[in-house]
């Protein structure tokens, strides 16, 4: 089984969904669109796969704004091509923050400016246990999905729709495949700014994302195992 793993730039990676995907016996293809010399100025030119002949797909976060098309460049139209034609084939893709708004607006829904960010470890309302748990899952955005036609919305909370689901594909706003390294990583490109800005202490972040390893690691294998169930229909 093949997933293609876009990554959109050198800090956010797969992570404990990449792990638990290769645990059920997919073969990761990840391509990265912005390379890290270019992560402040990511308006790079980048060809992305053809959706065609991929098991499934996962779009992962990203420290951009969909909309924001005069920093991102051109490439987010290729994204959205990729992941609209995905879902007229009947190609599962699982969103993640950003990858979630991309799949939203690529399926004729829209993304805006969230009331507030969410920065840190949030618990969530969720319809469906077996797919979306109720966390803690880890946050860090500042926009929300306005959902498309037809989608349904699996969890929330008061900032934003947590979690849709759209044929065989799902979003989440959080981020399941989120590690320590991945959060330090953050913090050291720009991230700790971002904190300060919005009364969140970095380093207690990292402290508090360390001791959250373990339920972050079921958590992931859970939702991964939900997605893979009931969107692609596979059983463990």
């Amino acid at each position: 089984m093949r997933a293609l793993v876009v990554q959109h730039d050198h800090v956010t990676e797969p992570g404990l969904v990449g792990a638990r995907l290769q645990e059920r016996g997919y073969d990761l293809t990840v391509i990265t669109v912005v390379p890290e010399h270019r992560h402040h100025a990511p308006n790079v030119t980048f060809d992305f796969p053809d959706a065609d002949g991929w098991d499934l797909i996962v779009s992962l976060g990203a420290p951009w704004s969909v909309y924001d098309e005069t920093t991102v460049g051109s490439w987010i139209g290729g994204e959205l091509a990729l992941l609209r034609k995905a879902h007229h084939l009947g190609v599962p893709v699982l969103g993640v923050c950003f990858g979630a708004q991309a799949l939203t607006t690529a399926l004729g829904g829209s993304v805006q400016a969230a009331p507030r960010p969410e920065i840190g470890w949030v618990e969530v309302d969720t319809d469906d246990p077996s797919l979306v748990g109720p966390g803690p899952w880890f946050q860090w955005h500042y926009d929300r999905c306005v959902l498309p036609p037809g989608a349904r919305e699996v969890a929330r909370n008061a900032v934003c729709a947590q979690a849709f689901r759209a044929g065989r594909s799902l979003g989440v706003q959080f981020h399941p495949e989120i590690t320590t390294a991945m959060v330090r990583g953050w913090i050291e490109t720009g991230g700790a700014q971002q904190c300060v800005r919005h009364g969140v202490d970095p380093a207690e972040l990292i402290t508090v994302s360390r001791a959250m390893e373990p339920t972050a690691r079921v958590n992931a294998r859970r939702l991964v195992d939900g997605f893979l169930g009931q969107a692609v229909g596979s059983v463990d």
